[in-house]
C-alpha cells in the first residue's frame, strides 16, 4: 500500500506543483494573457481592439479603436470636452501602469475636477459636463505611426489633439509590421500556458528580426520625415477645428551631465525651429525635468516615466503658459 501511494505521489505531485505554478503566474502576474497586436498596412501595427487583461496587478483595457480606454462613441456628445492623446509607450503606460494611472487618465481626472459647468470653455463654446481624454498609442510608435492612425480613424471630434513624443521618436523608422508575431513584445496570439509565455519571454528571448534591422540601419533623413509627419498631424488638427499641442519628454540621461548627445541636440534644435516656423504650440519638458530636485524619481527606466513622472508631466501640460486655451481655460 505504501509503495502504491509513493508511486501515485511520484506522478501526481509534480503535476500538482506545475498546476499551482501555472495558477500563480496567471492570477498574480497575469502571464498567459498578454496584450495582442495586429498588423496594419499604413499604421504598421496597433494593439488588437477590444481586449482586457491584468499584468502584475495593473488593469489594462483596450477599446474597439485600439485605444487604452474603455469603449467610446465615435461622435462626441455635445456636453463632452474631448481630447485625443497620440503617443507611444510613454503615453500608453504599458503593463507597468494601471488603467487609472496613465497620463491620459490623470489628465482627464485633472480637467474634470476643474471643469466649470456654468460657463463656456475658451475656444470651445458650450457647457461641458464631462471630459474624455482618448489614448491612441502603442509601444515604439513615432510620428509617422501616429499620423497613420489619425488618417485612418480621424480625430473622434476632439477639440484638442496632444502629440506626446520623446527624444528617440525623432529618429523613429517608417511604420512596419515585421515584429508582430515574431517579437515576444508584440504577440499576435495567446500562449497555450502562462509557463510557456515565461519561458519564451525570459529564457528564450526573441532573436533580432533581419527585416527590422535593415529598416533601423537604413539611411535617409529620419528626423525630417518625422517632422513632416508632425506637420501633417497639425494640418489635420486645424482642418478639424481643433487645437494642436506638441509635447516632448527627454531621456533620463539627458537630464544629467554630459546631457544629450550631439546628434540628439541637433534633432531637438530642428524640432524647435520647426515648431516656430509652423506656429505649433510646443512644450519641451527637458529643462523643466532637469530642474527637478530628484529627476531619477520621475523615471521607471531610462525612457519611461514613473507614477511620479506621469503626475508631474500632467501638471506641466496643464499649467504651462504654452498650452492651448482648451487645456487651461477650465480654471
Amino acid at each position: 500500500m505504501r509503495i502504491l501511494l509513493f508511486i501515485l505521489l511520484l506522478f501526481i505531485l509534480p503535476g500538482a506543483i506545475v498546476g499551482l505554478v501555472e495558477l500563480g503566474l496567471r492570477s498574480i502576474f497575469g502571464f498567459g494573457q498578454p496584450l495582442l497586436y495586429v498588423t496594419d498596412p499604413k499604421i504598421g501595427y496597433l494593439l488588437a481592439p477590444s481586449q482586457t487583461t491584468r499584468r502584475f496587478g495593473n488593469r489594462i483595457t483596450i477599446n474597439q479603436y485600439s485605444m487604452r480606454n474603455a469603449s467610446i462613441t465615435p461622435q462626441r456628445s455635445p456636453d463632452t470636452l474631448r481630447i485625443l492623446l497620440l503617443g507611444d509607450s510613454i503615453a500608453n503606460g504599458g503593463w507597468w501602469t494601471d488603467q487609472n494611472q496613465t497620463i491620459s487618465a490623470l489628465l482627464q481626472d485633472d480637467l474634470q475636477t476643474k471643469l466649470p459647468t456654468d460657463q463656456p470653455i475658451a475656444s470651445a463654446p458650450g457647457k461641458f459636463q464631462q471630459v474624455e481624454v482618448l489614448n491612441a498609442s502603442a509601444n515604439s510608435w513615432s510620428p509617422r505611426n501616429q499620423l497613420a492612425y489619425l488618417q485612418r480613424f480621424g480625430s473622434f471630434e476632439s477639440q484638442a489633439i496632444v502629440l506626446l513624443i520623446n527624444t528617440d521618436d525623432l529618429f523613429g523608422i517608417a511604420p512596419t509590421s515585421v515584429q508582430v508575431g515574431r517579437d515576444s513584445n508584440y504577440p499576435s496570439t495567446k500562449p497555450p500556458f502562462a509557463l510557456a509565455e515565461v519561458i519564451q519571454r525570459y529564457l528564450f528571448k526573441s532573436k533580432p528580426i533581419p527585416e527590422l534591422v535593415q529598416f533601423q540601419q537604413a539611411g535617409g533623413d529620419r528626423v525630417g520625415e518625422n517632422l513632416a509627419a508632425i506637420g501633417q498631424i497639425q494640418a489635420i488638427t486645424v482642418q478639424s477645428n481643433a487645437q494642436f499641442f506638441l509635447v516632448i519628454t527627454p531621456l533620463l540621461r539627458e537630464l544629467k551631465p554630459p546631457g544629450a548627445r550631439d546628434y540628439e541636440k541637433v534633432a531637438r534644435d530642428r524640432l524647435q525651429a520647426f515648431t516656430k516656423t509652423e506656429g505649433i504650440l510646443f512644450l519641451d519638458v527637458l529643462p523643466l525635468f532637469a530642474d527637478h530636485p530628484e529627476p531619477e524619481k520621475l523615471y521607471r527606466d531610462h525612457i519611461h516615466l514613473s507614477a511620479i513622472g506621469n503626475r508631474e508631466l500632467v501638471k506641466l501640460i496643464r499649467t504651462t503658459p504654452l498650452r492651448p486655451p482648451i487645456l487651461g481655460g477650465t480654471e
